[in-house]
């Protein structure tokens, strides 16, 4: 792991330099360090410390540096280096501690889709996920799908719907039609695929359950988000079609940056979820409305 977090390091100095069309010379005195240890960062022989990489955080968000897009850049290069065959399907999972053992639909009870393997169709959405956490990683994966029973969900009610069944919020009618249909759904697939319900959109679905907005700001947030999508291998057939294809180990300093974006795209998504709350609060069913109904 320390060994794959120093080539990222020595890439990601390099290419930092040139955007800033400087010397290492030029860089070691910018940060106040010798020219050797810049030499010997670029060159893998040495870690920088978290706080030399801070320092150099400090510096990159100074000079307006893209970072996060160089890591995201990086990290989809290596994708374009796996070969796949006709019916793979390229996908990206983030792991707080790594993945240890065969693949497994493990993870906590109330996911969004229910209990299995997620991956998201952009590296983004896992890197977001687990940047807080110091051992996390980041996985480039292939599915094969043929064979497998997937359902592909839109982005209407009935996402939200699914996700209210799998989150625990429709126990109060678990004798009704209704809540059996959505549970019929979780037995009946292999993988389910829809948009994630990331923090911008969790927001937006908390206020639905708690009855604060209506189906129809929902749904138009949806629209309006243009979130990424979510797979969820629910059964031990879907995760044995699963294949790691590279395990990714980011530093201190890349996560750095991805909390950052994650921050920004956030509170960017709350903004736009307020806004269409306020035009829309007055149409549409609230959330206890449509359980009443389905009783």
């Amino acid at each position: 792991m320390l060994y794959q977090v120093w080539l990222n390091m020595k890439e990601i100095i390099k290419t930092i330099r040139n955007y800033l069309n400087l010397t290492q010379e030029d860089l070691a005195k910018d940060l106040s360090l010798t020219f050797a240890t810049v030499n010997r960062w670029e060159n893998g022989i040495s870690l920088p410390n978290k706080l030399a990489q801070t320092k150099l955080y400090d510096y990159c968000i100074d000079k307006k540096v893209p970072v996060y897009q160089m890591v995201m850049d990086k990290i989809k290069n290596y994708t374009q280096e796996i070969k796949l065959s006709k019916n793979q399907k390229i996908l990206y999972h983030g792991s707080k501690s790594g993945i240890s053992g065969k693949i497994a639909p493990i993870s906590r009870d109330k996911c969004d889709f229910g209990k299995g393997f997620y991956m998201g169709t952009t590296v983004e959405q896992p890197a977001t996920l687990i940047c807080d956490f110091e051992y996390s990683k980041i996985y480039i994966i292939s599915v094969m799908l043929t064979d497998l029973k997937v359902l592909n969900l839109k982005d209407d009610i009935e996402w939200a719907m699914f996700i209210a069944y799998n989150r625990g919020r429709m126990d109060n009618i678990k004798d009704s039609k209704f809540y059996l249909k959505y549970k019929d759904i979780t037995e009946k697939y292999d993988v389910i695929a829809g948009s994630i319900a990331d923090d911008r959109i969790f927001y937006v679905l908390d206020n639905f359950f708690e009855g604060n907005i209506t189906d129809l700001a929902l749904t138009k947030s949806l629209s309006v988000l243009k979130l990424g999508k979510q797979y969820a291998a629910l059964t031990q057939k879907a995760c044995e079609n699963i294949k790691i294809e590279k395990e990714i180990n980011l530093s201190f300093f890349e996560k750095k940056f991805i909390q950052q974006i994650s921050k920004q795209n956030r509170d960017t998504g709350i903004s736009l979820a307020k806004d269409i709350q306020k035009k829309y609060r007055r149409e549409g069913n609230f959330f206890d409305e449509i359980l009443e109904r389905k009783k």
